[in-house]
């Protein structure tokens, strides 16, 4: 899907339409002490096998993928609608 580099949207923090830059959201560094990654990791402790069961069937073919738009003006960044592509090209319009 082709997607413009620069788009004109209102931003909250400055109360008015101005030019937002876009970027693709991309997931940061898991922490290894958050509440998850340490129930796992107990449950893991001392056991065999995985305790969990490991989904196979994969049913979804593309992940969604979110813009995520900063204002040019303060820089406050804001998210768009999710698209379920396989890929998002930025154009320079």
């Amino acid at each position: 899907m082709k997607y413009p580099r620069t788009v004109q949207r209102y931003c909250k923090s400055c109360r008015q339409h101005t030019k937002h830059n876009v970027s693709t959201y991309k997931k940061g560094k898991e922490r290894m002490l958050n509440q998850g990654r340490r129930r796992l990791e107990r449950k893991k402790k001392g056991y065999g096998s995985f305790p969990k069961e490991i989904f196979h069937k994969n049913a979804k073919i593309n992940k969604k993928t979110t813009p995520l738009l900063e204002c040019s003006e303060c820089g406050k960044k804001h998210y768009a609608k999710s698209y379920r592509v396989k890929r998002l090209e930025l154009q320079e319009v």
